[in-house]
């Protein structure tokens, strides 16, 4: 893929992901954009812990896809990321689009309605991790889940910025350890 492609994809995710739940909640739930924001709830505290478990998360399941159940996998996520030739700055975009723009929409928006375990299991399924027709894929997605769960109900304790802030850094240590430019 392309870094323009790329970069285009991380802004659809970024800025276009957040619109149904902005639209939602203000015409529904009579929710502003700024009470979404949730601007009272960026702390230290609950962003230096989403930091710390997207981060402990990220090298549990870098273990974890070391297992030889993944060798078989028709197409690995390391390799499409190896394949991206991501540098640092693209890792960093990246990430800070997914979690953006992702919790947004699913934390905010599909979770106020669907509830924290539904949406967690409708994530990690949207992402292709959760598929009847590969059980090796299926089994990542099992593995991922727990913190998507974790980050689930982080969002109903600490807020947005914790769910936000355990995203990306997940996602930077993924980009950044399997990237080709960290991996030699």
């Amino acid at each position: 893929m392309k870094k323009r492609a790329l970069y285009i994809l991380g802004l659809i995710t970024l800025l276009v992901f957040p619109i149904p739940t902005f639209l939602v909640m203000w015409f529904f739930e009579d929710t502003t954009i700024l009470e979404l924001l949730q601007l009272e709830n960026i702390t230290y505290l609950k962003v230096g812990l989403g930091i710390e478990v997207g981060i402990f998360y990220a090298f549990i399941a870098l273990l974890m896809m070391n297992a030889p159940v993944f060798d078989k996998l028709p197409v690995r996520v390391e390799t499409m990321v190896k394949d991206m030739n991501l540098s640092v700055l693209d890792c960093i975009f990246l990430s800070i689009c997914a979690s953006v723009g992702e919790e947004f929409l699913f934390r905010s928006g599909v979770q106020f309605y669907l509830g924290p375990l539904i949406t967690s299991v409708l994530f990690v399924a949207v992402h292709g991790y959760l598929n009847p027709f590969n059980w090796r894929m299926s089994i990542y997605g099992l593995i991922i889940l727990p913190f998507i769960l974790l980050i689930s109900y982080g969002f109903e304790e600490f807020g947005l910025w914790f769910a936000i802030s355990a995203h990306f850094s997940y996602d930077l240590v993924l980009f950044l350890s399997m990237s080709t430019k960290f991996n030699k």
